[in-house]
């Protein structure tokens, strides 16, 4: 090697070594805000003054925000709403998932605006000129703030059972005509030619998904849905979801009315139900969230329904995430 070589050689080791430093910069950044976009599970941050949150502006967003969870027996907000004051959100808290800024300006606006850099960062901003504007514009925008964070929030779930990884569902779920998502944490607890359990297993108790399909008359008898609905889930129950002693098998809880709604599910009609379960003869309880999905295809409804075990813990995160599994189902 020449003398004249050496300063040429010592430069590209620089150049390179310059740009490992700015591919791990950005590497850990890039790290740094996924770690805060990808937060805890249904909350979100509302940045207001201490005045309008604890004045009817705070009551109003409470009350649409964190109004008790349909379907759970014990109440539990929709989100959980974090406060913060303007001076105090910055930095690290600016990348947090779901964010709403209430403020008294000289306008009276409302706009929802993405993150450019993150697909999964809501911000949401009120400005009233007095409390009756922030009001008004609460009450207008409150069903739809809840359905994007609501349509954020699963769609977060599922990138982390992606991420985690997924069972192999070629066993099933051609049989039924779909594609679905479906944790690997997941296993068989029963598999027949007509129906399918899974349960995963967590602290104090597990959670579970069916898959199974009915004929038309089963559902639209006497145009009863909401009863047959129950019916029909209590006669899955009792056929395939037995307790530890003999005689108990999993039933619709009579004292507790549950939720159904028409609704559609990947442009078919469905019926969504939440309510709570409870093991005939025995004390075992929970909620489940249900979906009864018209497929003209098939000529039947196919209805897949998650419920819970886990009396010691919150439920609500819990079914979020069954809910994003069911709605990852495409139908083939």
């Amino acid at each position: 090697m020449s003398y004249n070589t050496l300063p040429i050689m010592k430069r590209v080791q620089q150049i390179i070594a310059v740009t490992v430093i700015i591919c791990c910069t950005l590497s850990c950044t890039h790290k740094d805000t996924a770690a805060h976009t990808e937060g805890a599970i249904n909350e979100v941050s509302v940045v207001i003054s201490d005045v309008l949150w604890n004045g009817e502006v705070g009551d109003s967003l409470r009350k649409k925000l964190a109004a008790p969870v349909d379907g759970l027996t014990q109440e539990e907000p929709i989100f959980t709403l974090n406060q913060y004051h303007e001076q105090a959100f910055d930095g690290d808290l600016k990348k947090d998932r779901n964010i709403i800024i209430v403020d008294k300006t000289d306008s009276k606006t409302f706009y929802y605006k993405p993150h450019k850099d993150h697909t999964t960062q809501n911000v949401f901003t009120i400005n009233g000129r007095n409390t009756t504007d922030l009001l008004k514009l609460i009450r207008m925008h409150a069903d739809e703030i809840i359905k994007t964070i609501r349509q954020t929030e699963i769609a977060v779930n599922q990138k982390r059972n992606e991420k985690a990884g997924l069972l192999n569902t070629a066993s099933f779920a051609g049989k039924y005509g779909i594609t679905i998502k479906m944790p690997k944490a997941y296993k068989y607890a029963l598999q027949s030619d007509d129906f399918l359990w899974l349960k995963k297993d967590i602290p104090g108790g597990n959670t579970n998904l069916l898959l199974y399909r009915v004929p038309y008359h089963v559902i639209e008898r006497d145009k009863d849905m909401v009863n047959n609905i129950i019916k029909m889930r209590d006669s899955i129950g009792n056929r395939y979801i037995h307790g530890q002693e003999a005689g108990t098998y999993m039933a619709t809880e009579d004292s507790y009315s549950p939720y159904v709604f028409m609704t559609s599910f990947n442009d078919n009609r469905a019926f969504e139900t939440r309510g709570n379960w409870e093991m005939e003869n025995d004390f075992m309880n929970g909620p489940f969230l249900n979906y009864t999905i018209r497929d003209d295809k098939n000529k039947c409804y196919l209805v897949i329904e998650g419920f819970i075990y886990s009396p010691s813990s919150p439920k609500r995160d819990l079914i979020l995430e069954l809910e994003s599994i069911i709605k990852s189902v495409k139908f083939i």
